[in-house]
């Protein structure tokens, strides 16, 4: 990796900023390239300055040109949780298709591998349970989420189309629930959600009755985890993530625990198609790249809540 030069899209995201930050420390150029719509620049502040760091105020559905050799092209471009694409459904059906025919035609142009951040929403409800990578999922395609959804099953049509038809190097990585510092307070998403109620004394909200399950990633893991994807030989889908399980539930008390809260809990309407379980079957990333996640959840927890603790 060393020397290479990588661009990802997406880049002043939660994983996207991650990811530069991952890169950089093995000595990699990076151009990052994000239109800001939900990526935040406070999450790569840090890296400017930074030798082999660029930065480019860019929306990838349109033509996507980086001057000079690129070695990597890795897009994370997306709106990616429930409250941002179900306000932004063209955006991320665009982002979805027209960003990532962009990326790939970037990365055919410079002859750069090229790695898709897909996600566990392409399973959907899922009736088959942990999800393989070989199982094709239970989407309704209509539903509100279904922007989210069929947007990534449509990326990864088209990557898998660009290695057969073109010869193209490709990676796909399905990510299923991460969580770590630089999540947005607001995002909708469960941990930043049930943190934030918790540190501030509000109900912690768990629709229905908090029986789905959901399997918590810590950000450290899951980035080297694509890490391994990127540079591994594995060209089909991979899932990367924590298949420890757990009920929303009882991820709702824990919280409360690890915080010293007094928050009680409030229940509210399940969502339209919010999936009622969700488990990766990581045997591939372990069996052919070796990974698998390390970083305990209590240990992930206390750092995140450390996190947003520092920014109350």
């Amino acid at each position: 990796m060393r020397s290479a030069r990588a661009v990802v899209t997406g880049g002043a995201g939660f994983l996207g900023s991650h990811l530069c930050e991952k890169l950089l420390a093995e000595g990699m150029e990076v151009v990052c390239i994000d239109n800001l719509l939900t990526g935040s620049l406070s999450n790569i502040e840090h890296l400017f300055g930074r030798q082999g760091f660029v930065f480019l105020h860019y929306d990838v559905t349109n033509y996507l040109h980086v001057p000079g050799e690129v070695d990597f092209v890795l897009h994370f471009a997306s709106p990616a949780s429930p409250i941002d694409y179900l306000e932004l459904p063209i955006q991320t059906l665009k982002v979805g298709s027209l960003g990532t025919h962009k990326a790939l035609g970037l990365a055919k142009a410079k002859g750069a591998r090229f790695l898709l951040a897909s996600t566990s929403e392409v399973y959907g409800d899922p009736l088959v349970h942990p999800q393989p990578e070989s199982y094709w999922g239970n989407v309704n395609p209509v539903g509100p989420r279904g922007v989210y959804d069929e947007a990534k099953r449509f990326a990864e049509a088209m990557t898998m189309a660009y290695h057969r038809f073109h010869g193209l190097s490709t990676r796909i990585v399905r990510i299923f629930n991460t969580y770590g510092p630089r999540m947005r307070a607001n995002d909708g998403r469960v941990v930043p959600a049930f943190i934030s109620q918790a540190l501030t004394g509000q109900p912690l909200t768990v629709f229905g009755d908090g029986s789905q399950t959901r399997s918590f990633c810590y950000v450290d893991d899951l980035i080297e985890g694509i890490v391994r994807v990127l540079l591994g030989e594995v060209c089909e889908p991979v899932n990367v993530g924590n298949p420890a399980e757990m009920s929303v539930l009882q991820f709702a008390q824990a919280i409360i625990q690890l915080t010293g809260s007094a928050s009680p809990i409030e229940y509210r309407p399940l969502p339209v198609d919010d999936p009622k379980v969700r488990q990766p079957d990581i045997t591939l990333a372990y069996t052919r790249l070796g990974w698998r996640p390390r970083v305990p959840l209590q240990e992930g927890l206390r750092r995140t809540i450390e996190y947003f603790a520092a920014r109350r």
